[in-house]
């Protein structure tokens, strides 16, 4: 309905006459009070009255406001029932604030309890500065909400930053517990003591398998902590942090490492602890990592990187069976280099067995091998051949018995025998027990 000019001009002098003072009147403390609400879909209203000595009542103040989002959803007692706060006045609101805070129940329920009967701008904030300005409340409350992860950075090659924790007691022992940020790798050693001596002792063991890192990350326990470790870190150069005390999780790549250890120890059922602890590290270095993509025993190795600069200065070489070559001779005190022979095997890839001049056969690597380009049975090259009473190759692979021609006699050490030991024991066989009634053809 659109309102026409003297509708407009009526609506706004009412509007003006409720608030002027012919129809309002000043708040009187001895008057009782008439407090009258209303509510739509969409807002309320409401009326703070004085009940008047001839009986009407005169009202003091007038509001309305749209509800809230959720408001809109409350009953229409509900909705009429906020108006119902009483509004404190500046001077009473300190008050209320000590009311509120007796017991000190705490900012949550301090806001739930006011909201219910009083109200006054900016009561929120009034409430949180009680509660923050009382000793007590601060004295005792709780932890603050956590901040975010803040993760270490990522390391830009292997073992340069190493996250170390001792786990136990557990199974009636100590372990100290190294991990690679960068691998994931796992060092494990069980410790008869955790002092900084023999946790020293364990590095050292460590560091010389793997070279010296750049970081070791510990928390604070004694062994970390101590004068004797500052001093071994610094001599070898290498930076020292700890985390932040009774915070485990700034050293979380040494406590998920230490977790995942007892866990899959605890499946380990048969065995002593150093059977266990190897079982374990064997599954868990063979199983790929999820960081990286790789099983931890093939990172660390770096095949393909290393294989990379190594065939770049290698050179391909075919040797075939059948072909004349030159073996290196590893005899000690030798003075000749390579002897000649006749390649009658492939045992691998780059592995082949040699048969020399006096029936020997050695095995070699292609790099220990020359392609021979002339034949040493011929007269002109026999004497070049002829260097047998120099030869002692100690290294004999397959057994072939020696030619009946007459050989120099060569000393040869205790320990080699002209046939050798079978790898594995005979195998005997026998009829299966369901079959001894069967004759068998």
């Amino acid at each position: 309905m659109e309102l026409g000019k003297e509708q407009e001009k009526a609506f706004i002098e009412s509007k003006q006459l409720l608030k002027s003072a012919s129809v309002l009147v000043h708040f009187d403390p001895k008057k009782k009070l008439i407090l009258a609400c209303d509510a739509s879909p969409y807002g309320l209203g409401a009326v703070l009255s004085h009940k008047m000595d001839d009986g009407s009542d005169k009202p003091i103040a007038y509001t309305s406001r749209t509800h809230a989002s959720a408001e809109k959803n409350y009953s229409v007692l509900e909705k009429e029932s906020l108006g119902g706060r009483v509004i404190i006045p500046h001077p009473g609101r300190e008050a209320m604030l000590n009311e509120l805070h007796q017991g000190h129940p705490g900012i949550t329920r301090m806001k739930s309890l006011a909201r219910s009967y009083i109200w006054w701008p900016g009561m929120d904030n009034d409430l949180e500065l009680t509660v923050v300005n009382c000793y007590s409340c601060q004295e005792n409350r709780k932890l603050p909400a956590e901040a975010p992860l803040h993760p270490w950075e990522y390391p830009s090659h292997p073992w340069s930053r190493i996250h170390i924790d001792f786990a136990g007691p557990f199974m009636n022992k100590s372990f100290l517990i190294m991990v690679d940020a960068f691998s994931k790798w796992i060092d494990i050693h069980v410790m008869n003591s955790t002092t900084s001596e023999a946790t020293i002792a364990k590095l050292q063991q460590t560091f010389a398998t793997h070279g010296l890192c750049d970081l070791i990350i510990s928390d604070n326990g004694a062994a970390f902590t101590s004068k004797e470790f500052a001093d071994y870190v610094k001599s070898n150069g290498i930076e020292h942090r700890t985390s932040a005390p009774w915070h485990p999780a700034s050293n979380g790549c040494a406590e998920r490492a230490v977790q995942s250890f007892k866990e899959g120890m605890k499946k380990i059922k048969e065995g002593t602890i150093q059977e266990k602890l190897n079982r374990f590290l064997f599954s868990y270095r063979i199983t790929p990592q999820t960081t990286t993509g790789l099983a931890l025993s093939e990172f660390r190795r770096d095949n393909k990187k290393q294989k990379h600069y190594h065939d770049k200065k290698s050179v391909n070489r075919q040797i075939n069976v059948g072909q004349g070559v030159f073996a290196r001779n590893f005899a000690i005190g030798s003075k000749i280099k390579w002897i000649p022979g006749e390649v009658i095997k492939q045992s691998g890839p780059l592995s082949f067995h040699i048969k020399l001049q006096d029936g020997r056969v050695i095995r070699r690597h292609i790099d220990h091998i020359r392609v021979r380009n002339f034949d040493c049975t011929n007269n002109e090259n026999e004497e070049k051949c002829d260097n047998d009473s120099d030869l002692f190759e100690p290294e004999i692979t397959i057994p072939i018995s020696t030619p009946e021609t007459e050989q120099p006699q060569i000393e040869k050490p205790s320990n080699m025998t002209e046939q050798m030991e079978p790898r594995y024991p005979k195998r005997i066989r026998k009829e299966p027990s369901h079959l001894k009634d069967f004759v068998l053809k």
